[in-house]
This record gives C-alpha cells, structure tokens and sequence, in this order.
C-alpha cells in the first residue's frame, strides 16, 4: 500500500506541476507593459497589434520625436539609440520593433502560432522579418522619408528599387496564404504597417497579385486587433503630412 501511496502521489505531483506549467504559458504581465511611442510611426503600430493579439495590455506613453521627448536625460539612460518604440516591461527595456515582437510572444503567447518554436518554422519568420529591416522597410524609407521630411521630389530610382522588393515579397507568398505560411505570423504584423503606408500614399502595388491579396487577407485578420484605428489611422496622419508637403 505504501508503495501505491508514493506512486499516487508522484503522480498527482507530476499533473499539478504540469497544470501549473500550462497556466504559466499563458501568464500575462503582473503589470501593463509600458510602449512609448507614437501614433503615425509604422514599427509602433506593429508593437500595438501584436499585443492586442495577444491581449497584452499597453501604457502607452506618447513620446513626440518631433519635439525631442526622445532626447531628454531620463530617456537617454534608458535607450542611449533614442527610438521609438521602447518598451519597459517592469524595468526591462527593450527598442527595435522586431525584437519587441518577437520579446512579447516568447515572454506571453498563449501559444506559438505567431512566433514557432519548430527551428525551421522559426527560421521563415526570422527571414521574413530581416527582408521586412534589411529590405522592404528600408527601401520604403529611402523613397519617402526625403519626401516626407525634407520636401524632395519623388524619386523614380528608389521607387523602381521598393517595387523590386515588393516583386520579392510577391514571390515569398505564392502558394502561402500569410507571409511565413499558412497562419498569421508576427512577420505579416511588421510589414503590413509598412504596405498600409505605401496604399495611403497612394503607391500602385497592384501588379503585385499576392501582394494585394495577402493585403486584404491581413487586414481582414487584424481587424479585431486595431487594423483600422491603429495602423490605417496612423497611416492616414502620414498621408495628410506628405499630401501638405
């Protein structure tokens, strides 16, 4: 009997230890994760969807670069780079979009559909989102950032280069409903903000046929998540600058 009793209550210590470890999965912030940011910037908008996919609750903490909030003392000791998006969850910093994307599904995702952990799935991800900073994104700030913020005329070189890595992008989706696959991914998150900037503008991507489906078919999917009032939004706030420009 004695030996049943041990065995039982291994048993019953292995189940408990594995509830607990399922409800850790799933632990959200003990308190709301501080984002500071603001609302037109493109890798903000990523952060802010991906959380409310995940249900993580932001404190959004608006930080106007244009008037040099990202400079003061306090700022600079907690990212000496002065970007936004910087995240504090609870003392624990963080900055580059990507790497904050990738932070919150690791730390709190009820599971691993946006971020896998298979080391190949992984891998696409990873890919997607170094084409997303290495490429696509840089390519779409070369074209407008001058444009936007210097008042220089449109340059039809640098838009033939993005629409070069839009043409690459295309290639990635063919037989794919979602960038890195089948399912949304924290990479369809980080380059949609980029072609939501890229449709108010008004730039014709429509000879990119996966492109342009994959578009509808993300926006249709974050729609519950703040597509609309978060990145169209923000989008449009770039689109009015460039249009007074």
């Amino acid at each position: 009997m004695r030996g049943i009793a041990c065995i039982f209550a291994l048993l019953l210590s292995i189940y408990i230890s594995g509830n607990a470890a399922a409800r850790s999965k799933g632990k959200m912030p003990n308190q709301p994760i501080k984002l500071y940011y603001l609302p037109p910037s493109p890798p903000c908008r990523s952060i802010i969807m991906a959380a409310k996919v995940m249900g993580i609750e932001l404190e959004l903490v608006l930080t106007n670069i244009m008037e040099g909030e990202h400079m003061t003392p306090d700022f600079l000791k907690m990212n000496p780079q002065h970007t936004i998006p910087t995240m504090d969850d609870s003392g624990f910093i963080l900055w580059e979009s990507r790497a904050i994307l990738a932070y919150l599904v690791n730390a709190y995702g009820r599971d691993d559909s946006l971020y896998p952990k298979n080391p190949r799935l992984r891998a696409i991800v990873d890919q997607r989102l170094n084409f997303d900073l290495g490429t696509l994104y840089t390519r779409y700030y070369a074209l407008y950032v001058p444009i936007l913020f210097r008042g220089e005329e449109y340059d039809d070189d640098k838009a033939a280069k993005l629409d070069e890595a839009l043409g690459w992008l295309d290639s990635f989706l063919d037989g794919r409903a979602f960038v890195a696959g089948e399912n949304l991914t924290i990479a369809d998150i980080s380059i949609i903000v980029t072609i939501t900037n890229l449709n108010a503008f008004g730039y014709d991507f429509s000879n990119h046929d996966n492109v342009t489906k994959w578009f509808e078919r993300t926006k249709k999917a974050l729609e519950p998540y703040g597509y609309k009032e978060v990145d169209e939004a923000g989008a449009d706030i770039l689109a009015n600058f460039l249009k007074k420009g």
